[in-house]
């Protein structure tokens, strides 16, 4: 990249919930899998130790995807693994890596980490008690040049020594900053939806919302987002792209083709109309439905019409997230599955009363980190407002909520 042409300012931008640990100038814990498990009995005592729900915002969550868990299981096996050192979030710790300045930053401590006070904005009852708040860097801004590229990296990479390094983001907040330079999304009450691997529903409060932690359903995958300003950001999430690889089994994922949205788009009456649904969900312990058994109901043999139906499955279970978090009348898709026009489509007709929106062009969390460090920055293209399906989905959207709510009654 140093050959293509001059490079100004390097910003990192990474998933939550993953951490280094840093001493002496060197890497001595990489992050841990959060997908890994956590000893039962480790998990059974921190439960007791983090702080509860209506303080922090963050559900108790399986395996390691509360920092604080890693954490906890690291000092639990290792006693001395955080002895004099710093505890650097995933992007800062590449922020570091590249100018040697430590940070941290409030949108990646604030992703259901159990670090982070979102009210108080500052570190957590837990992370104060275990002494974690010590190894934490100061915070800066997402948006502040913490140094220069170091000149290692200068001479290793051909790049110039006067580069800037950024604090950087965690990555949906840095697509919640692309979202919000839109003027739909600018003024009042929106709902970024992004859709990859975990498809995160994340609410933008207007000035004038009443909201209470203790509103959201902490048992069905809401939570707290910290925004880069330090803002709460109510959400759900669900594994959507996980979910999908797990639905077509292998098969070719193209929900997002061009050449492939007519095709999906005809399919839609004969999957709705021959009650082919998909009921939740294939990521256990996760979503708006953590508890029950995903499977086909009337499966067709058709690719094709699988692929629709995963599409309206996904919309569906989008659909309740967003009652959740209460989303108000502008919602925009962004990420990869916003190319799909089943999906988009869908979620129109499940919520006529909203105005959804995609973006013409990939304004996602690179886009945001770019805006992070070009502060006037706006979308080169307008947002382009999406139509529902010609077909009535309500009597589809009533039988599936029904057959969802017998799975969740069933022991």
């Amino acid at each position: 990249m140093a050959k293509l042409g001059p490079i100004k300012s390097i910003m990192t931008i990474g998933h939550g919930a993953a951490a280094a640990i840093v001493r002496d100038g060197a890497l001595v814990s990489p992050p841990m899998d959060y997908e890994g498990e956590i000893a039962g009995e480790l998990a059974s005592v921190y439960r007791k130790l983090r702080d509860p729900f209506v303080q922090s915002g963050y559900p108790l969550l399986p395996l390691g995807l509360n920092l604080g868990a890693q954490l906890f299981a690291l000092e639990s096996q290792s006693p001395d693994a955080l002895e004099n050192a710093h505890i650097l979030l995933w992007p800062q710790y590449w922020a570091w890596v590249l100018s040697g300045v430590m940070a941290s930053e409030c949108s990646s401590l604030g992703c259901h980490t159990d670090l982070w006070n979102p009210i108080a904005g500052s570190p957590s009852g837990l992370a104060t008690v275990r002494g974690w708040d010590k190894k934490l860097p100061p915070v800066r801004f997402a948006g502040a040049s913490i140094g220069k590229l170091s000149e290692h990296w200068a001479l290793l990479t051909g790049l110039s020594p006067n580069i800037d390094v950024y604090c950087g983001a965690h990555d949906s907040n840095a697509a919640l900053v692309a979202a919000s330079r839109f003027d739909q999304v600018r003024h009042g009450d929106a709902t970024i939806l992004s859709t990859g691997t975990w498809f995160v529903a994340m609410r933008k409060l207007g000035d004038d919302a009443a909201f209470e932690i203790g509103d959201l359903q902490s048992e069905r995958d809401c939570l707290i987002n910290v925004d880069v300003n330090g803002r709460m950001v109510p959400s759900a999430r669900f594994m959507g792209g996980r979910e999908i690889e797990q639905l077509l089994d292998g098969e070719m994922n193209n929900l997002d083709c061009p050449t492939n949205q007519a095709a999906l788009i005809s399919n839609v009456p004969l999957v709705v109309n021959g009650a082919t649904m998909i009921m939740p969900s294939f990521a256990a312990n996760v979503g708006p439905f953590p508890n029950t058994k995903g499977h086909w109901l009337n499966a067709p043999s058709c690719l094709s019409q699988r692929q629709t139906a995963i599409a309206l499955y996904a919309a569906l279970v989008s659909d309740v997230m967003l009652d959740l978090i209460n989303s108000q009348r502008t919602i925009l898709i962004e990420g990869r599955f916003a190319n799909c026009e089943v999906y988009v489509r869908a979620l129109a007709s499940l919520r006529p009363q909203a105005q959804i929106y995609v973006s013409p062009t990939a304004m996602d969390a690179s886009f945001g980190a770019l805006c992070l460090v070009q502060g006037d920055l706006m979308p080169p293209q307008e947002l382009l407002s999406v139509s529902p399906l010609e077909i009535d989905l309500s009597s589809y959207r009533s039988q599936w909520h029904q057959s969802a709510k017998a799975l969740e009654a069933q022991p």
